[in-house]
Formats: C-alpha cells, sequence, structure tokens
C-alpha cells in the first residue's frame, strides 16, 4: 500500500480522491437510469421484464416475477445448516439491538386544557432492495428489514435480482423468511426501483425504498425520492483505521483488506502515528494478497484509494478522521475509549483490536446499512427510526387559546395573512 505523509496537501488530495467515488459523480449514467424508470413508469411490467431479460438473462413473466413458498422451502434444503443457525443468533442480536430504539408516542397535558404531542406511526409498506452481482448478501436482509419489523411496518416487499435461470440465491431467501420479508420479487437494477417507487401490476409501490445497490440502483433512488422516500443513496465501502504503535499490524491489514474486497471503488484508509506500523502493514497487506481469493478486486481498490497516512500527532489522526468521515472506523489503540470520545464523524466506530468490521457487518446487532462518502457528518446509520413517520398533535381548550388568541392574530397580521388571523379572531368575535 502507498504509504504517505499526512500534511495540508495530501489531505486535501485524499478528500478530493474520495470524493470521485460519490454517486454524485457519474452523470452518465443518469440518462440511461431515467430511461429506464420512464420505461417502468409508463409500461409496468413489461418494462420490468423486458429489462430483467436484457439485463439478468432471465425470462420472467407475471407467473413468476414473484417468490413461491415452494422456492423458499426448496431453498431451505440447500442452506448449510450451520448457516442457518448462525443467521438466527445474528438476527437475534440485531433484533435485541434495534429494540432498544422504538419511540414511543407521548403526550403532555396542561390543566388549562392545552395538549401537545407527538404520535409515531410506522410506515405501511416498505421496500427493500438487495444487491446481487459479484457477491451475495444474506447479512444485507437481515440488516434492512429488521429495523422495519421491529418498528412496527405493515408490510415488507424485498426485491433481488435473479441469476440466468430465474431464481434467487437459497441463502437470500431463507435470510428473508428468516427476518419476516413478506414478499420478494426477482428484479434488480434501476427497474427494481421504478417498480418499488410507481408500482406496476405485479409489484406493488411502496412508502420507502431503502438498501445499497450498484451505482444505477443508487441513482434510480435519488432520481424517484419525492416519490416515495428512501434511506440515502450508498456509495461504494469504505474503512478507516486510526492506530498507533501499540496496534497489531496483521489485524490493521486484514481490516483494510475486509471492505477492499467489496468492489475496485473501495477504500481502505489507516492513519497513524507510527511509521514502523505503516511498514508492518503495508507489509502484512503483501502477504494476504498472496492468499486471498479476490486479490484481483482487493489490488484494484488498494491502487484506486487505498492509503496509510502517516500523522505527527494523535490529534492530526483524530482531525483527519473527522474529515473523511468514513463509514467504518476502527480504533486501535493504547486509549481506545478516549480516542472514540474525540470522534465526530463516523457511519459505525469499532473499538479496540477485537471490534472487527466484519463484527458490525454479520452479528454484533447495530446496523450494516451506513453512511458513504463522508455523509456521516448528516446521516446516521439505518435503524427503526427509518420505518415510522411522526405527527405532532395540537389541542386547546377555548380557555387556553382565549388566553393567546390575540398573540396569535398579531403574528398573522405582521405576516400580512388575515385569513390565518381571521381564523383565530372568530372564535372569541362574540365577546367583543
Amino acid at each position: 500500500m502507498r504509504i504517505q505523509k499526512l500534511n495540508k496537501a495530501t489531505k486535501q488530495n485524499l478528500l478530493e480522491d474520495l470524493l470521485k467515488r460519490s454517486p454524485n459523480s457519474y452523470g452518465q449514467y443518469e440518462e440511461s437510469v431515467h430511461a429506464i424508470l420512464s420505461a417502468v413508469k409508463e409500461e409496468r411490467d413489461a418494462a420490468v421484464f423486458a429489462f430483467t431479460e436484457k439485463f439478468d438473462g432471465a425470462h420472467l413473466d407475471a407467473s413468476n416475477i414473484q417468490v413461491t413458498e415452494a422456492e423458499i422451502e426448496d431453498a431451505y434444503t440447500k442452506v448449510d445448516a450451520q448457516l442457518l443457525e448462525v443467521i438466527r443468533k445474528s438476527l437475534k442480536n440485531i433484533e435485541e439491538y434495534h429494540a432498544k430504539q422504538r419511540q414511543n408516542s407521548w403526550f403532555d397535558s396542561k390543566p388549562d386544557g392545552t395538549i401537545l404531542g407527538q404520535k409515531v406511526t410506522p410506515l405501511q409498506r416498505v421496500g427493500v432492495y438487495v444487491p446481487g452481482g459479484k457477491a451475495v448478501y444474506p447479512s444485507s436482509v437481515l440488516m434492512n428489514v429488521m429495523p422495519a419489523k421491529v418498528a412496527g411496518v405493515d408490510e415488507i416487499i424485498m426485491v433481488t435480482p435473479p441469476g440466468r435461470d430465474g431464481k434467487v440465491n437459497p441463502n437470500t431467501l431463507v435470510a428473508a423468511k428468516e427476518a419476516g420479508v413478506d414478499k420478494i420479487y426477482k428484479v434488480g437494477g434501476a427497474q427494481a426501483i421504478g417498480a418499488l417507487a410507481y408500482g406496476t401490476e405485479s409489484i406493488p409501490k411502496v412508502d420507502k425504498i431503502v438498501g445499497p445497490g450498484n451505482i444505477y440502483v443508487a441513482l434510480a433512488k435519488k432520481a424517484v425520492y419525492g416519490h416515495v422516500s428512501i434511506d440515502s443513496i450508498a456509495g461504494p465501502s469504505e474503512i478507516l483505521v486510526v492506530a498507533d504503535e501499540t496496534a497489531n499490524p496483521r489485524y490493521v491489514a486484514a481490516d483494510l483488506l475486509s471492505q477492499a474486497e467489496h468492489d475496485e471503488l473501495a477504500s481502505s484508509i489507516l492513519v497513524t502515528t507510527s511509521e514502523t506500523l505503516a511498514q508492518a502493514v503495508s507489509d502484512e497487506v503483501d502477504k494476504f494478497l498472496e492468499v486471498l481469493s479476490r486479490a484481483d478486486i482487493i489490488r484494484k481498490s488498494l491502487d484506486n484509494y487505498g492509503y496509510i497516512l502517516l500523522a505527527d500527532t494523535m490529534d492530526d489522526v483524530i482531525d483527519v478522521a473527522n474529515e473523511i468521515a468514513s463509514e467504518h472506523l476502527e480504533i486501535q489503540t493504547k486509549n481506545p475509549f478516549e480516542v472514540m470520545t474525540k470522534i465526530r464523524n463516523a457511519g459505525a466506530i469499532f473499538i479496540g483490536e477485537y471490534a472487527s468490521e466484519p463484527l458490525g457487518d454479520y452479528f454484533a446487532g447495530p446496523n450494516h446499512i451506513l453512511p458513504t462518502n463522508g455523509t456521516a457528518k448528516f446521516f446516521s446509520p439505518l435503524s427503526v427510526d427509518d420505518f415510522v413517520k411522526k405527527s405532532s398533535i395540537i389541542s386547546y381548550s377555548r380557555e387556553a387559546l382565549e388566553k393567546v388568541h390575540k398573540d396569535i392574530e398579531l403574528f398573522a397580521k405582521a405576516e400580512q395573512l388575515t385569513a390565518h388571523a381571521n381564523s383565530i379572531h372568530v372564535r372569541f368575535e362574540e365577546g367583543e
């Protein structure tokens, strides 16, 4: 891996380099995405079937686009029994973690008849996109679905690309069944997002679409936002490791590569105060590349967006970590909890040398659908909050309104909204 001295110039170059990975930087795909979405909106099922055959090589129609119970039962016969046990353990951890995020409606009443409050209501129907392609992600099924289940969403619709044989990977189907998905449709890409956003004869329109995908999926979610809600526009995966001389270089190298294997646009960055660690990590990376199965993808990822940055002080390390605002941030230092208190921007923070990033991907419980490309400065991980909406509650007695009606009328008239003022005034005009 390249080793660079951290200074103002290298930091700026790095930040600019990382921004190139944002879905907002791939405008050349937008015309194709809009054409797909327009076709789905106008032609509905026919467009979905045509695009599925074009892009996935699968011939589908209204009779087989939805996964059947028989297909799910068959999937169970093909899934390793030990994997199924692990899926169930992971599911329990994810459910228990997200259960702590539940919010309740609340009401605050006063003696004069004023009642203010907030009504928390689950979304009625949610669409979950689960990627296919270079890898199969049953873990993404669990992470997208469980917060929705905990929130109390009425109906969860899942879409995922089929293979050329028109089938969905058994691991994905079993994870969906275990998590409680209501319906599964064999469609991926921008056409799946269009189907969920607009509805077709076979696929119902949803209120919100969640889940990561490729650039076409990301741009499609961006385009349909407003017709439906979305969680975020996910970019390529990324990890940043903050480390000092006490870190284990083999652990650090292994963790960096855990994200580099996702795809060529993934970013893996180590920021450290130790030159010795930096060189040792680089050496360990080379050793791992000799044995890892996805070494070709990893090499391209590291060539494009892999860095080891040498900083003078831990304050400089923390400063650049907050600037990058990484999706995954590991802290492997002498006092990791102290460092954690100074981290302002990160999607998920992993503390200590045994809190490796894949622990969060698969098992610990916190969500692995995280903000990318610096958006951790203002976005949060997927949570129960993403699957509820809130209505404010207002109730006033005549006595309560009478005390303040002139104040409200004055405010409305100051904005030249006389009908607003009159709406309050008519309730007290008899006494004047």
